[in-house]
């Protein structure tokens, strides 16, 4: 049974240099089509790159690297790109240029191993406590102040959810009303309580509701099927230099000092091999345990040559560590002399 979909014959606007580019257009058996994914010619490099996709698949390529070397114009960046599409969007694809490396501000090595770090991902699963339902009540419960005078402050919250089995009644911490309120939560709702962290999440308003008013600007969803309180599976994608970032700079101090620190400070400082390796041991632990799977992603450099001696035994130390991309360099020099070696 071959299901195919059927193309519109409206003429398609390219926006970018390589924005056509859909894939490597190759066939069940590994053979390039002549014509196909936006890509034409160049079929025996196109056959090499499937191979190359299949081995990154099986987790059985990361660690090395890969030269396209030709004249301009002959689609090394182009088989780059198709190869990042084979993959699909779940699998980290970081391109730069060779000249990236060179700043004032940062170190070449430093710029190297972000990019390393962005071409890696890694995949989180959690499995989450959560109350789902439609809020069939929410009410809070006040009680006097400890503190003395005349004001009240709430001391829980009744909250009613109702999914297509049945119903249930929550006592809610005043901490999470605060949730609820930030949320606008209201009677018809459909939320969901993580119980663990207490986070409150609208998912939006029961489509029981949708004939009420014409013009509406709500996203209804149907009532949620199964109990109130159940188990979900939640999968996070992220890269490892997201979490170089988060731990680099904290979100903490909200107060006038730390908000000009933040003003005052445009130079882009460098996240040091410490806080990396810490963040490797907290990535190696969460492998270990099976909360997460490491997805070795695709670093594209262009223009090779124009990296230096230093640049290339970095990448070397880099290439060979526990933790790397598959990484695809691009050239359209033949032999030539690397800077600074001569």
């Amino acid at each position: 049974m071959k299901i195919e979909e059927v193309k519109s014959t409206s003429k398609t606007q390219r926006i970018a240099a390589h924005s056509h580019v859909k894939g490597l257009g190759l066939d069940d058996s590994g053979a390039a089509k002549p014509a196909a994914a936006g890509l034409v010619g160049q079929e025996n490099a196109r056959e090499a790159c499937g191979v190359i996709v299949e081995l990154i698949r099986s987790k059985k390529m990361a660690g090395r690297a890969v030269l396209l070397a030709g004249p301009p114009g002959t689609g090394k960046t182009a088989l780059a790109l198709a190869i990042a599409q084979e993959l699909g969007s779940k699998v980290p694809f970081c391109p730069m240029v060779g000249s990236e490396v060179y700043s004032t501000e940062i170190k070449k090595t430093e710029v190297l191993m972000e990019n390393f770090r962005r071409a890696i991902g890694l995949r989180i699963k959690e499995t989450k406590e959560v109350y789902e339902g439609e809020v069939t009540e929410l009410t809070p419960c006040e009680t006097e102040n400890p503190m003395g005078g005349y004001g009240k402050t709430i001391s829980h919250v009744i909250i009613g959810l109702k999914t297509a089995k049945g119903t249930k009644q929550l006592k809610l911490d005043p901490s999470i009303f605060e949730s609820l309120q930030k949320e606008r939560v209201e009677a018809g709702d459909v939320i969901y309580i993580e119980a663990n962290s207490g986070a409150v999440k609208r998912q939006g308003r029961c489509d029981t509701y949708a004939t009420e008013f014409d013009l509406e600007a709500e996203e209804y969803v149907p009532l949620p099927k199964g109990d109130v309180h159940k188990k979900k599976e939640i999968i996070q994608d992220v890269t490892l230099h997201d979490l170089d970032v988060a731990n680099a700079r904290p979100q903490g101090g909200q107060d006038i000092l730390s908000m000009m620190g933040q003003l005052m400070k445009p130079k882009k400082t460098e996240i040091t091999d410490k806080l990396r390796g810490e963040i490797n041991k907290v990535v190696n632990k969460y492998i270990d345990q099976g909360i997460a799977e490491l997805v070795p992603g695709v670093l594209f450099v262009d223009e090779v040559h124009m990296l230096d001696i230093e640049c290339f035994t970095y990448l070397h130390r880099a290439l060979e560590s526990s933790i790397a991309p598959i990484v695809i360099f691009a050239s359209n020099r033949g032999n030539c002399v690397i800077r600074y070696s001569a």
